[in-house]
């Protein structure tokens, strides 16, 4: 059996996400058993036991806590994420941010500390794929 190479962490994001729709606002707090999709808008804290993606139309005000993340939409609070955290050229985040490795697209903005834990340098990338 062959199987396919899955190069970015939102290939890997797996079968089965929890949704929030563009359009859908929650507030209070949000936890998921598996990796969430975000295109909405919440005001509360999170944790998301698998991968968090947040598209650009995506915002989120409060603590963020994922296994991973690729976010290209609007973050303000702070985002922890226990692995890889991929930030896209539309991303603005207004946050504290810790993870073990950390990538930025040329464009992205941060305005907050940023912790890698694993002591490895922050990787700097040109965006090439089309931001939905």
């Amino acid at each position: 059996m062959i199987q396919t190479l899955k190069r970015r962490l939102i290939d890997q994001i797996g079968d089965s996400p929890t949704f929030v729709s563009e359009g859908s606002r929650l507030t209070g707090d949000l936890e998921t058993s598996g990796p969430l999709v975000m295109c909405g808008a919440v005001r509360g804290d999170g944790r998301v036991a698998g991968a968090l993606r947040m598209s650009a139309t995506a915002e989120w005000q409060g603590e963020i806590h994922a296994q991973a993340a690729v976010v290209a939409g609007k973050i303000s609070g702070k985002l922890v994420v226990e692995d890889k955290l991929e930030v896209g050229a539309t991303a603005v985040l207004h946050a504290d941010i810790v993870a073990r490795r950390i990538a930025v697209a040329k464009g992205a903005i941060i305005d907050g500390a940023v912790t890698v834990t694993s002591g490895e340098p922050v990787v700097e990338f040109e965006e090439k794929r089309a931001v939905r």
